[in-house]
């Protein structure tokens, strides 16, 4: 389970909160080929779990159903230890040492951290871990998370029976956090997927897996909340949950009181490591989608736009013209991307993908990353106060490039009432950043404070127009009244930033 654990032998004075990082758990791992398989059959869901005689519900029927396809995860990794030490390394087996490290929290007496006893390099460390998984389909199919399975040299898979397979990693998906196992039996129990979408706020679910370790575990709990966006995570429409999920329960399924499987536990919220009532799973509409691309080709293909987009509040969308903050705001579009080669740009708001809506931000990418490259789609825009529309040929995913800004000398004052000093952009700045002019912040105070802004942000724009010197940009200014959009760039992301003065 991806989360954040805090060791009680090691004495710090903080306490670190995160949104987990990946935790495996020690355990011996028993290498074995697949058994022989008694035939089986894959269990019928339930209609409900019944109430019982406290007018509670009682899941024992649900999990006598659909437990048998429910698996335990074993993994064996070779990890390379930085640093020196010196005999034996007392961190080698401690899983903790390797979330901590992971999280950049040094710990004393650990290689690497000044704690070395010796000068020999540290040897390739073994390291063993667990996770939970279920079984999409009677020829063996596995659905789990990739965080359980990265960097595995062996994968071993345990089902409720006892039996044991080896199983081999058919592909992951590291934006999705879903990984697909294959082990070679047949007849075996598997899963009834549903619907998330059709899943309900307060509605009871249950989760399966092997928290800790501790296999064919039951928790229960309800929905509370759905379409939840985590940050760095632009793809997964997360369902939140007050089910207790500890480390060991990633991968494992979430089910709906029809035994259906709506999603795959992937993440808790904690400040020790362990369950503080919130926890998160993958839809599980989002990780067939996954799964098939990942059985039919081994990896996952995606759309790609090429923009850089951006949240609306309610005064950005009062700028643009908006009734409303809905929809996806460009705020920069790459030189010779597709939706460059298609006419957007900085400024147009996205409200809709082939007729599909787009009510934030975060459901463009999940909905472009959905298509297949190469297909052309029907985007809706609003430009200039006016709704219109494109067509855009995809390309196919790739990283996203960073741009910098180095600020240099010669400062001048940009605008007294909006409370900003500055400078123009010198050539080679601009040529940097790839763009043909700015006004380089170099202090912010009164309004400009206020919005946001701050000293190294580069201003492109205002009100869609492009400013170039601080004498254009005063000017501009002077015309746009007491409220504004000011398009700006901060490190590597272009963003629209809303100003009022009164």
């Amino acid at each position: 389970m991806k989360t954040a654990v805090l060791r009680s032998s090691l004495a710090f004075s903080a306490i670190v909160l995160a949104l987990s990082g990946c935790l495996q758990e020690g355990g011996a791992i028993s290498p074995s080929h697949a058994v022989s398989t008694p035939p089986a059959v894959a269990p019928a869901a339930p209609s409900a779990a019944a109430a019982n005689r406290y007018g509670l519900p009682d899941f024992s029927g649900l999990v006598e159903q659909v437990g048998p396809a429910v698996v335990n995860i074993s993994v064996t990794q070779k990890v390379a230890r930085g640093g020196e030490t010196s005999g034996d390394d007392p961190f080698a087996d401690d899983p903790f040492y390797d979330l901590l490290r992971r999280f950049g929290i040094p710990v004393p007496g650990a290689p690497g951290n000044g704690g070395g006893r010796g000068g020999r390099s540290a040897p390739e460390q073994i390291q063993q871990g667990v996770g939970s998984g279920f079984i999409v389909s009677a020829d063996g199919y596995v659905l789990t998370n990739a965080h359980v399975v990265d960097g595995a040299t062996e994968v071993t898979v345990r089902l409720t029976d006892k039996r044991e397979f080896k199983a081999k990693v058919v592909g992951s998906d590291k934006r999705t956090d879903v990984a697909l196992l294959k082990i070679n039996a047949n007849g075996l129990p598997y899963v009834k997927t549903g619907d998330a979408e059709r899943s309900k706020v307060g509605e009871w679910v249950v989760a399966m897996g092997s928290p800790f370790g501790f296999e064919n575990t039951v928790t229960a709990g309800i929905i509370s909340a759905k379409a939840r966006r985590l940050p760095d995570e632009t793809y997964v429409p997360f369902i939140q949950t007050d089910v207790a999920i500890n480390p060991g329960n990633s991968g494992g399924p979430l089910f709906n009181l029809a035994g259906e499987v709506i999603g795959i536990n992937s993440q808790i919220y904690s400040r020790s490591g362990g369950f503080m009532g919130i926890s998160f799973a993958i839809p599980i509409d989002v990780a067939l989608k996954v799964k098939d691309q990942l059985q039919k080709y081994g990896k996952v293909s995606r759309g790609r736009l090429g923009v850089a987009i951006q949240g609306l509040d309610a005064d950005l969308a009062q700028n643009f013209g908006l009734d409303k903050p809905t929809g996806a705001l460009v705020a920069n579009v790459e030189a010779g991307s597709p939706a460059d080669k298609a006419g957007l740009q900085a400024g147009d708001v996205v409200l809709g993908v082939n007729g599909q809506k787009v009510d934030n931000s975060a459901d463009l990418p999940r909905i472009i990353g959905e298509l297949k490259p190469g297909s052309v789609v029907r985007l809706s825009i609003w430009r200039d106060r006016k709704a219109r529309e494109l067509n855009v040929t995809l390309g196919e995913q790739v990283a996203e490039r960073n741009l910098a800004a180095t600020p240099e000398r010669k400062s001048e004052a940009a605008s007294s009432k909006l409370g900003l000093t500055g400078r123009a952009l010198t050539t080679q700045e601009a040529s940097r950043l790839g763009v043909p002019g700015g006004l380089l912040i170099e202090d912010a105070a009164g309004p400009a404070a206020k919005a946001g802004l701050q000293a190294g942000d580069v201003i492109l724009g205002i009100n869609n127009q492009p400013i170039t010197t601080a004498e254009q940009f005063r000017k501009l200014l002077d015309a746009a009244g007491n409220r504004f959009a000011l398009l700006v760039q901060r490190g590597g992301s272009r963003i629209f930033v809303a100003v009022r003065l009164s």
